[in-house]
């Protein structure tokens, strides 16, 4: 038997935006999969239902949720990134904390060279690291 564990985002309406966003910041970034909700009845016509999307080597599922929850993303869970460069670091600090809350401003905090932590926009968390 095989198991694979995969990070799930849920957004309300932004998972597509979110998707494109982040695929077009790494280079192997790519959607997979994109199914969208159909008409029927109450529910948002056109919004993810299912998703899938990789980058940095990480498949990632993602949907929209068509009912508003009392909660959202938290920066207790986030996605960690190993940069290969500093340059890269930074370009992706400075596109994922556009519109966000930077958390830990880029700098060396003595566990690596370069470190930086921010929510972005859609309020996904990152931890990004140059080692």
């Amino acid at each position: 038997m095989s198991v694979a564990v995969t990070p799930f985002l849920m957004f309300e309406g932004q998972a597509e935006e979110a998707m494109q966003l982040y695929t077009s910041l790494f280079s192997d970034g790519r959607i997979l999969e994109l199914v969208r909700r159909p008409a029927a009845g109450s529910e948002a016509e056109g919004m993810v239902l299912r998703a899938l999307f990789t980058i940095g080597g990480q498949r990632i599922y993602c949907s929209d949720s068509n009912v508003q929850h009392a909660f959202t993303f938290t920066p207790s869970t986030s996605l960690f990134v190993d940069f290969d460069t500093e340059p890269e670091l930074v370009r992706v600090f400075g596109a994922l904390s556009e519109g966000g809350t930077v958390l830990m401003e880029l700098a060396d905090y003595g566990f690596s060279a370069k470190f930086g932590w921010l929510n972005d926009r859609f309020g996904v968390s990152w931890q990004l690291n140059f080692p």
